[in-house]
């Protein structure tokens, strides 16, 4: 290799690694609080006060609610604005054991959330992760994925905006069979075992074990043992030792960890209370449960043990995360209100505007990914019900010739309104109810009034005489 060759490298090297920007410690540590649902965060906090002895509840403290009025200067929630700021023990590599037990919350993550951090370990397009965000999104709790690719294909692009097709969708489902745990995303139960064999390179039974699941499943699922032996041409011992490597897999990949959130799934806490006064005035309230406040104890003061300052500045971090969360949460919260503010006040869904993340983002500031964290796993309790704080997320379906853009819910509860209006002797086709919703200023294909009506579990027009 010539010398010129040698230099471009090393400035394609060094421009590289200048580009690099490692996240300080309190940004991992914001970033992973407000991904936390406030269930997961009430625990996180117990935590961190039985582990830090210096960190202590606040006595007589009734302030269970944030309310909107209690905005604050989001620049200040910090006290370290860089590296150098930061105390030793939170950059150092020889503390990255207690840097790792300080960050820990495995046992809060939900499944979903598990499969979006490992998004980072792939060289995904943005439009990949979006499909990678919308397969994950639609396992079930098994961590199976039951619908036909060409089933969440439409629905990408009628709930979520999203163009694609199956063909696309199989090429981001391989990648997601990368992650852990294995199995993940199967869409059969012969698949998701036969992903956790292909896995596993270093298991001496592996060809057999991916010849036994992919030609003889039929047989290993009615446990014609005899005849698979006979087919596969090995003797019984062999048999046995390839019902003990089965045995070793996991047929619901998801099930464990689902399992650990079970009781939550079933009582949902909210995050937000949103309230409507009769003279349509809202009031948005960020809940915080039983999550008491923190201070450092009193009696660090003047403390000069460094063992001591350490966990001292550890609990000060941990409570300047906790008021960013909740500024960063009442702000993306205040945004969402103001963009569905019909709905908060009507509690009709098809007053529901096309609002997307970047929307949400460029009213409160903040970056796209913070939008989003703030949005998984989070819920708002109205007067009208509780809701994903994400069902409020919904893209622009179609547009009236008057110019307005308009959503698959008012779009859908337009078609809704026709049928149940229809003769139904004569069913309306779905031509006709084409013409009906160009009518009502929906400007919209009859191929996709075909897609809303078969989402809606509604037949065809001959099938609803």
């Amino acid at each position: 290799m010539n010398q010129r060759n040698l230099q471009t490298q090393e400035q394609t090297q060094t421009q590289g690694q200048v580009q690099v920007q490692q996240m300080l410690p309190q940004q991992v540590m914001l970033v992973r609080l407000m991904e936390m649902p406030i269930e997961a965060l009430q625990h996180r906090v117990e935590l961190e006060c039985m582990e830090n002895p210096w960190l202590e509840k606040k006595e007589e403290d009734n302030g269970q609610q944030i309310t909107d009025n209690s905005q604050t200067d989001l620049d200040a929630a910090f006290d370290y604005r860089s590296e150098e700021d930061m105390p030793d023990f939170l950059t150092g590599a020889s503390h990255s054991n207690n840097a790792a037990e300080f960050m820990s919350y495995d046992d809060t993550l939900t499944l979903t959330d598990r499969l979006r951090e490992q998004m980072a370990d792939f060289d995904l397009t943005d439009h990949e992760k979006e499909l990678m965000e919308y397969l994950i999104g639609s396992l079930d709790s098994d961590g199976l994925l039951k619908k036909s690719l060409t089933i969440l294909a439409d629905e990408a692009e009628i709930y979520q905006g999203l163009n694609t097709n199956a063909e696309e969708l199989e090429r981001v489902l391989k990648i997601l069979w990368q992650f852990d745990p294995p199995g993940i995303g199967a869409r059969s139960l012969q698949e998701c075992l036969l992903i956790q064999v292909r896995r596993d390179e270093n298991n001496p039974y592996r060809e057999l074990l991916i010849k036994l699941l992919d030609k003889f499943f039929d047989d290993f699922i009615h446990k014609r043992w005899q005849r698979i032996e006979q087919r596969m041409h090995i003797d019984h011992a062999q048999a046995e030792q390839l019902q003990r490597e089965i045995l070793k897999l996991n047929p619901r990949p998801g099930g464990t960890l689902g399992a650990k959130n079970a009781d939550r799934a079933q009582t949902i806490q909210p995050d937000f209370l949103v309230d409507t006064d009769e003279n349509g005035i809202i009031t948005v309230t960020l809940s915080r449960g039983n999550q008491p406040s923190l201070i450092i104890s009193p009696d660090a003061d003047g403390e000069q043990n460094a063992f001591v300052r350490q966990y001292v500045e550890r609990g000060q971090m941990f409570i300047n995360a906790l008021k960013q969360r909740s500024e960063t949460m009442m702000r993306t919260m205040q945004a969402i209100v103001t963009l569905q503010k019909p709905f908060f006040q009507e509690g009709d869904e098809t007053l529901l505007r096309p609002m997307r993340l970047e929307d949400v983002a460029a009213a409160t500031g903040y970056d796209i990914s913070t939008i989003s964290r703030v949005s998984n796993s989070k819920y708002v309790e109205t007067a009208f019900g509780t809701y994903p704080l994400k069902w409020f997320f919904t893209h622009r379906a179609a547009q009236r010739e008057e110019g307005d853009e308009v959503t698959a819910r008012q779009i859908m509860a337009a078609l809704r309104r026709h049928i149940e209006q229809e003769d139904k002797s004569q069913p309306l086709s779905d031509e006709r109810l084409t013409q009906l919703l160009h009518t009502d200023g929906f400007n919209i294909a009859r191929r996709t009034i075909a897609k809303y009506r078969e989402q809606m579990g509604i037949p065809i027009a001959r099938m609803r005489k």
